[in-house]
């Protein structure tokens, strides 16, 4: 096709999902070009809380949430919004959430939840390693923090899903807490230590790292926005762009929430939400965390990072180009401040970014059903750093092969 770039591999989009499975599809000795409209990997895991954690392994939808969601979504401060003008659109989408919110449903994701965070942390040193910034990941703890004593019990849901597995977790008190983490308020009277963790200490340079090493192993970025896929008469598809056009006979997407509107018009339909997080940066604040801190009352995030302290959390449901709300903002400076009382009133940059979300916390990689040569790594909610390299190497393993020794069906499109 006259004006046509082909390539054996094409992935369109660039974010921390299609890097990983350019790396690994690049291992495996295929050609690929990354199609990304903005710079690599500064998407919605550039504003990630910068956990890596083998046990993120429970899903947003567990046993009892429902009694919560009043507070998170109306309350004064409360960790979750919906744009009035946009709910109806996510309806379907929180009535599926709401039937998962059971045992059976919440152990059956916990366990493939497992099958892409339990080896992140191995598998991102693998990536990093040779490139000069191997100290991107940090070895920490996850520290669960409460103030209530009651509710920081290794006998909880997500706990006991997590010891299922293996994973050592620890119950200490406040004393012992502030021994550990003496930057945080001593509202905080009991912790839960999760062991074998790490952080990112600049999630967006780990994107650009990643993505010059790619490039530097022959891989191709190209900066346009893909608006259109159609399949050729021999089977090959064709990405048309704002910029050009490409061809390959294997297509990822790997576009994140605008992922299901370019499969939309082959009639590839799956629940995806739009979800967008939001977080405060502080520079300069003299405050230093050990680990990754999480404020379990208020479901915010706080990580010591390269650029500064970062305060992360929300899920706001509405359109993907809506205008950050300033409430949640309000939300994050007034949790920042009670988890760390010194932050006093530091100043902060503002960060919105949108996940791209099922209603299970799963998912969607496959081939495409009825579409040969066509696959889908898309929609990992909350997790898409952590679980990003195994993603990358199930993708590969779906393009190239061999395959992998797991079974992955667990993250098809049929579920829905």
């Amino acid at each position: 096709m006259p004006g046509t770039t082909v390539s054996e591999v094409v992935i369109v989009g660039g974010g921390i999902i299609g890097i990983c499975s350019a790396l690994s599809l690049l291992d495996n000795g295929v050609s690929v070009t990354l199609i990304e409209r903005d710079d690599p990997g500064q998407g919605a895991s550039f504003g990630n809380a910068g956990t890596i954690s083998p046990w993120s392994i429970v899903p947003q939808a567990v046993p009892g949430l429902w009694k919560k969601l009043p507070r998170m979504v109306f309350g004064k401060y409360g960790a979750a919004g919906i744009s009035i003008r946009h709910a109806p659109g996510y309806l379907p989408w929180f009535f599926r959430f709401l039937r998962l919110c059971n045992a059976k449903s919440a152990a059956h994701v916990s366990d493939a939840m497992y099958i892409l965070c339990n080896e992140s942390i191995e598998l991102y040193q693998q990536h990093l390693s040779g490139t000069g910034h191997e100290d991107l990941i940090q070895d920490s703890m996850y520290v669960h923090a409460f103030r209530r004593l009651d509710e920081a019990s290794i006998n909880s849901f997500g706990n006991q899903l997590r010891l299922a597995k293996g994973a050592q977790v620890e119950r200490i008190d406040g004393a012992e807490l502030r021994r550990l983490e003496p930057a945080l308020s001593p509202e905080f009277k009991a912790a839960i230590l999760i062991h074998g963790q790490a952080r990112a200490l600049d999630p967006g340079r780990i994107g650009t790292v990643l993505s010059e090493k790619f490039q530097k192993a022959g891989g191709r970025i190209v900066r346009a926005s893909a608006r259109k896929l159609e399949r050729q008469a021999d089977g090959a598809w064709t990405i048309r762009t704002d910029q050009d056009t490409y061809s390959a006979p294997k297509v990822v997407i790997s576009a994140g929430a605008w992922s299901a509107e370019l499969l939309r018009p082959l009639g590839f339909r799956v629940p995806l939400a739009a979800e967008r997080g939001y977080h405060l940066s502080y520079a300069s604040t003299g405050v230093h965390l050990n680990n990754s801190i999480m404020d379990a009352e208020n479901h915010v995030v706080a990580n010591g990072m390269t650029p500064g302290l970062r305060i992360a959390g929300i899920a706001d449901f509405a359109k993907p180009d809506s205008p950050p709300n300033p409430r949640h903002f309000s939300t994050l400076r007034h949790c920042a401040r009670s988890m760390i009382p010194d932050l006093g009133s530091s100043d902060a940059s503002e960060w919105m970014g949108v996940r791209p979300s099922f209603p299970d916390s799963l998912p969607v990689i496959e081939e495409v059903p009825g579409q040969r040569g066509l696959f889908a790594a898309f929609g990992h909610s909350h997790y898409g750093l952590m679980m990003a390299p195994k993603t990358g190497q199930i993708v590969a393993s779906l393009v190239t092969g061999p395959p992998l020794n797991q079974d992955i069906s667990v993250f098809g499109s049929q579920r829905f």
